[in-house]
């Protein structure tokens, strides 16, 4: 029987993070993946002809610049030109909200009618970036406790930024500081990506996905990787077999059995079952996943809460509002997103009901890196939508008409129909959709949740890895400060281990 000092079940991202890191330092190192390829979520794809698409994950905010030092990552990745643009329509009058570039004070003037929201925002935001540079480095460490976090966030950004982010509903915080809908909206839309919940909840689940989309890297800036998603991955296996890593694909893991001082791993590769020991397991798959493989009862999964629509462009429609479409697209197009219609859509998702309006957001990846696609003039659309449960989807018609809707949504503000831009293939248009179902089936993302359950505070004890096995620790989404493509899981389980 092979042995290794540490057997990474599962590899995505994270794991690959943590066999890097691991095998630098001189243990030797098994990664086991079920798929053909390594990456899980952070992967490039090509759906349609002469384009690599990041077919699930799509940007990068939360990797720290500190792991791609560390392990050497030869990675270019751009902030976009743009943050955002949301479409208005007034009384037949189309207009919007431009975030990011140079006119941001004029756009928000035009929007409210005064210099005060855009006062507002930037004092709001001023609080939010001096919140993420003091939290952002103990993403990489043990875990604060709840005060010593609390006193650092003051001390950097207020008391009012605490209370804001940590101690009231996010709701509270947008009707306190912001008066505008849409303003609001724009602000709302990072606590809820692919987390189902009330803005007004007092779980503070909002807050909690907030949070995370707010302090990555210290800036909160979300980047496209140049290449693609896959571009990522690839660094990250390439440095993990360079440092000594084996990386084994198309192996599903059966069965794991730790007992605190020692494991072993059961696989299927290659039509035979190998049983490999180990000092040590890292579990880069969902918590149910991990219950399983122990021969436990799985324990409940979260539900995933997102449909994901890739579409391929011969070019961008214009819009009725006037404004360009490179600068509408550049940054996050945000779709039927104000305060008003995210918590009614919430009602209408949490009773069952598709959305009338369904929420969502747009991302052109090609005006930030042409080298996903083949043709000058194509673009890539990618479209991510909010509060829609994989309860929805259990109507087999849902996924279909979600995107008609997202399509008729997305039509009310331009004056090209999305669909007279769309790429064909044999006269077929361009366009797939992936829900948390295809999630759960192709990625063993149970019910799709991208964060493998709910997401957790930064703030507790040891690092956010531990399991109730002393030889048996997460690496991936399901453990604290995870989520994303951060590669926090992966530095942190690995760092449990070489600092203990």
């Amino acid at each position: 029987m092979d042995a290794y000092d540490v057997v990474v079940v599962g590899g995505g991202h994270n794991a690959l993070v943590a066999a890097a890191y691991l095998a630098r330092a001189g243990r030797s190192v098994l990664v086991v993946e079920r798929l053909g390829h390594v990456g899980g979520a952070a992967v490039s794809a090509s759906p349609f002809p002469g384009v690599r698409l990041s077919r699930y994950s799509y940007l990068v905010s939360l990797l720290p610049d500190q792991i791609v030092s560390d392990l050497g990552l030869r990675l270019t990745l751009r902030s976009r030109s743009v943050s955002s643009y949301t479409p208005v329509e007034r009384d037949g009058v189309h207009t919007g909200l431009l975030v990011g570039g140079a006119d941001t004070a004029e756009s928000f003037r035009a929007l409210t009618g005064s210099d005060a929201e855009y006062d507002r925002w930037r004092e709001f935001y001023g609080a939010m970036a001096r919140l993420a540079e003091a939290v952002a480095p103990t993403m990489l460490e043990p875990l604060p406790s709840r005060e010593a976090l609390r006193e650092l966030v003051i001390s950097a950004a207020g008391s009012d930024a605490w209370r804001w982010v940590f101690e009231q509903p996010l709701a509270e915080t947008l009707e306190e500081v912001f008066t505008n809908d849409v303003v609001r909206g724009v602000v709302a839309t990072d606590g809820l990506i692919g987390t189902h919940t009330s803005l007004a909840d007092p779980d503070l689940a909002a807050n909690r996905c907030f949070l995370y989309h707010v302090i990555g890297n210290g800036t909160g800036d979300w980047r496209v990787p140049v290449g693609g998603m896959g571009a990522v991955t690839s660094e990250l296996a390439r440095v993990a077999r360079e440092s000594g890593a084996r990386l084994l694909t198309d192996a599903e893991v059966v069965s794991v059995a730790a007992d605190g001082v020692t494991a072993e791993v059961v696989c299927r590769h290659a039509d035979e079952e190998i049983t490999v020991g180990a000092r040590h397991v890292l579990a880069g798959v969902a918590p149910s996943v991990l219950d399983r493989l122990l021969g436990r009862p799985a324990r409940p999964a979260a539900p995933g809460a997102q449909l994901k629509v890739n579409l391929l462009l011969d070019r961008l429609p214009r819009l009725k509002s006037g404004v360009r479409p490179e600068d509408a697209f550049a940054g996050t197009f945000h779709l039927d997103e104000t305060y008003d219609d995210l918590e009614t859509a919430y009602r209408e998702s949490a009773s069952g009901r598709l959305p009338t309006r369904p929420p969502g957001e747009m991302y052109c990846h090609t005006l930030t890196d042409r080298s996903i696609v083949d043709s000058p003039t194509a673009h890539t659309l990618t479209l991510f939508g909010l509060h829609t449960p994989d309860t929805l989807f259990a109507d087999p018609n849902a996924r279909d008409e979600l995107v008609n809707r997202y399509l008729a949504g997305l039509n009310r503000y331009l004056l090209d129909p999305v669909e007279s831009c769309l790429s064909t293939t044999n006269g077929v248009p361009c366009l797939e959709a992936r829900t948390p179902q295809d999630l759960e089936a192709e990625l063993a993302m149970p019910r799709g949740n991208i964060f493998h359950g709910p997401l957790t505070w930064p703030h507790g004890t040891g690092w956010g890895v531990e399991t109730d096995t002393p030889n048996l620790h997460l690496c991936a989404s399901a453990t604290q400060r995870g989520g994303g493509v951060s590669g926090l899981g992966g530095h942190n389980a690995a760092m449990a281990l070489l600092r203990a």
